[in-house]
């Protein structure tokens, strides 16, 4: 059963209300506010902002005596509320009750409208009873203020030879920001906190980075598997955090990064693949909540089928549980997808795919429920060229191979005309697929080395391909087009997921949110993206792309600059990308031995363009073939 939760909307965008009563810090105080009422008889509830039914389903009221239900709205009024009736707040006074609950975090203000309203000698409870501390919180005044919960959660492990490595910058101070502290718990794998604590960040953009085995050493930490709680005080702008995640392991065999979490848990999530023959996927869960998740109501299907397989264990408060997908799917094969049931449970989840004694680890990307059909896509064409593009790498031909695989992203999606176009690193298109018009059930990947060597391109040293819709196909289209996108080294089998979705790129015309900003309203067409640097023999590859939906600049004018750990610049490099073209390039060999070690270990590269919005992939590389990929975040 999915949870009957608000926590993100394309129009309203993230729900701090939800975030309010989730935070792991106000459960404590929430099961203490639960037990005083549970205690106080017959209570009342005056539900004046709609919250009361979203706390409830955190926080099972079911021990609670409630007499009555009452509402500020009209339009409430009769409705079923907690189970009862929804009455209007004047008859408030008539029930008589010991106690009334104001679901509100307004304290007084919301007190005051209504104190001739409320029963004679009640005692009145408020939401202030679970209120984060003030040092907490960046803007005490207003409690449900987006940035007082700029938080996310990552898959955090210290355990059987993996670690893992969190890497962001203090993009806030860019946006003038004053203090930045990050408030940090750690969790096993059943839920049990493990560590609490909080880290000073340096003032201006520099880096930050939390290692799991510095964090365990530091407190003394058995091996762990679990979930890292990051919640940012000071936070200006951007009440999303975001990072990139790296996966090392202790053998020399196993490296992978992925993005951050998404902190708003989803009804669906989609582009989780089936494993070949030889592999073994496995999807982790990290429960979002300060309550578990019942037995059967989550699970998986295969993408266009209706008939669902649920997970039959309990997961608990926080916990983070890995689920074999064979034991749900067992014959579920590659280029087979499916479709993950979450009900709101949990954040984006991750899938660690192992194969030939090597682990990578990517992650779904959340599936949308509120899309129909846009036919005014198919009718801007003429305006906007291509329109939304979704970018992806060829890499070097000579050392990799390169597949795609459209996913559907949306449960509206049942029809999806696709069509693919590969271009040199000049931006010359050297071969076209179509796909067609891919049903829902359709897995069909496409091995791009393939696409160009039928095309007679297969000669080229890298490049790009872009998903897009075909509208000679059919004009089925929603501007949520995804793929996944799989990478292999020849020499060593070494790979690499990743994912993402379509974006217009490069076009004065505006669509709804699109070209998407960075800050502010769309369009955006500028750069600023984050590479993480490798340390300790990790050579770091990044490969940008210039999407062009309709012509722009012929050429990029593009800066990447190498930050040291304390923001200062060290150095910079100014290329030029043609139109429709890319760049691959590794750190190690755009800037010198004497500037990397300048910058130091905690070091950090912006790409930075204000002529046009480039996109990127970025990854940690070694010379024995292991390598990393995936997106990159801008800010």
């Amino acid at each position: 059963m999915a949870l009957r939760i608000e926590t993100f909307s394309a129009v309203k965008g993230g729900n701090s209300f939800f975030k309010a009563i989730a935070h792991p810090h106000v459960a404590p105080l929430a099961a203490a506010l639960v037990a005083r009422l549970s205690q106080a008889g017959p209570i009342a509830v005056y539900d004046p902002h709609g919250f009361a039914e979203g706390f409830a389903e955190l926080h099972d009221l079911s021990a609670v005596e409630i007499a009555g239900c009452f509402v500020q709205a009209a339009a409430a009024i009769g409705r079923r509320l907690l189970g009862r009736t929804a009455q209007p707040v004047t008859d408030l006074r008539a029930s008589r009750v010991g106690t009334v609950l104001i679901a509100s975090f307004e304290g007084d203000r919301a007190v005051a409208p209504i104190r001739h309203l409320l029963p004679e000698g009640a005692e009145i409870v408020t939401f202030d009873a679970i209120r984060l501390p003030d040092d907490r919180l960046t803007n005490p005044r207003n409690y449900l203020d987006t940035l007082n919960f700029a938080t996310n959660v990552a898959l955090f492990r210290d355990h059987a030879g993996q670690h893992t490595r969190l890497v962001t910058a203090n993009y806030w101070a860019g946006y003038g920001a004053g203090a930045v502290t990050l408030a940090l718990t750690l969790f096993d794998r059943e839920g049990r906190m493990l560590a609490d604590w909080r880290q000073e960040v340096a003032a201006g953009i520099g880096s930050i980075v939390l290692d799991s085995r510095q964090i365990r050493h530091r407190f003394d930490l058995p091996e762990f598997a679990g979930q890292l709680f990051v919640h940012v005080i000071g936070a200006v702008a951007h009440d999303v955090v975001k990072y990139a995640l790296d996966t090392i392991d202790d053998a020399g065999e196993s490296l992978s990064c992925t993005h951050d979490a998404n902190a708003w848990p989803a009804d669906f999530y989609a582009g989780l693949p089936a494993p070949r023959p030889d592999e073994t996927v496995t999807l982790w869960i990290q429960n979002s909540h300060p309550c578990p998740i019942p037995a059967g109501t989550i699970g998986l299907t295969l993408m266009g089928d209706d008939q669902l397989r649920s997970w039959n264990r309990p997961i608990a408060p926080f916990a983070t549980v890995p689920i074999d997908i064979a034991e749900l799917l067992p014959d579920a094969r590659w280029p087979q997808q499916l479709e993950v049931h979450a009900g709101k449970h949990f954040v984006r989840p991750r899938y660690e795919i192992a194969a030939r004694g090597r682990l990578r680890i990517a992650h779904a990307n959340v599936e949308r429920v509120d899309l129909a059909t846009d036919p005014k896509l198919a009718e801007l064409e003429p305006l906007w060229g291509k329109g939304f593009v979704l970018p992806a790498p060829i890499l070097p031909l000579g050392r990799w191979t390169s597949v795609a695989l459209p996913t559907p992203m949306a449960t509206t999606q049942t029809v999806l005309p696709i069509a693919a176009i590969a271009y040199d690193r000049m931006g010359r298109e050297v071969a076209r697929h179509a796909f067609g018009r891919l049903g829902r059930r359709d897995s069909v990947a496409v091995q791009l080395d393939e696409m160009l060597r039928r095309a007679g391109g297969a000669e080229i040293e890298y490049g790009h391909a872009e998903l897009l819709y075909d509208f000679a196909a059919g004009n089925e289209a929603d501007g949520w087009l995804h793929g996944l996108f799989r990478y292999e080294d020849r020499a060593t089998g070494h790979a690499a997921d990743t994912s993402f979705g379509a974006h217009v790129f490069n076009t004065a015309m505006v669509y709804k949110d699109e070209p998407q900003s960075y800050a502010g309203r769309p369009p955006g067409l500028s750069t600023r993206l984050f590479l993480r640097l490798g340390t300790g023999g990790f050579d770091t590859l990044c490969h940008l792309i210039y999407p062009v939906s309709r012509a722009w600049h012929p050429h990029s004018s593009t800066d990447l600059i190498l930050v040291a750990g304390d923001g200062a610049e060290i150095a910079r490099r100014r290329v030029e990308i043609a139109g429709s073209g890319s760049y691959f390039w590794r750190y190690h060999a755009v800037f010198d031995p004497a500037e990397r070690d300048l910058a130091g270990d905690a070091a950090y590269v912006i790409i930075r363009d204000v002529t046009c919005r480039l996109f990127g992939y970025h990854g940690l590389i070694t010379d024995t073939g292991r390598f990393s990929l995936d997106h990159m975040f801008g800010f």
